[in-house]
């Protein structure tokens, strides 16, 4: 059974950072394609950054662009969301995702695993 446990959030300042970070574990986490989400009480769940499973392919939402970076270690199992430059607006649960054929996407439907979340609160 394949298992995602995001950490890192908590409450920081706007223009503050913090980084998440997701292990992943009972899969093959080095052919996953990995993404972060952020849903809102009311709102869909949005695509905030993905990575395919070789590295060689990012891509960020147009709302982070400049300011958030997603990064992986395959040793470790785990996808990392650096978060600088925050906003108010970023506040939101965060949640990781697996993607079984490696390809990085933007839809939710195409993830195959999901973390339960981290809580991201910034103060203006």
């Amino acid at each position: 059974q394949v298992q995602l446990v995001e950490s890192g959030g908590g409450l920081v300042q706007a223009g503050g950072s913090l980084r998440l970070s997701c292990a992943v574990s009972g899969g093959i986490f080095s052919t996953y394609a990995m993404g972060w989400f952020r849903q809102t009480p009311g709102k869909e769940r949005e695509f905030v950054a993905g990575i395919s499973w070789s590295d060689y392919s990012r891509y960020n939402a147009e709302s982070v662009k400049g300011r958030f970076t997603i990064s992986r270690d395959n040793a470790k199992a785990t996808v990392y969301l650096q978060m600088n430059s925050l906003k108010p607006e970023d506040t939101a649960v965060y949640h990781c995702a697996a993607d079984r054929d490696g390809i990085v996407d933007m839809r939710l439907d195409d993830y195959d695993y999901w973390g339960q979340g981290t809580q991201v609160t910034v103060s203006s």
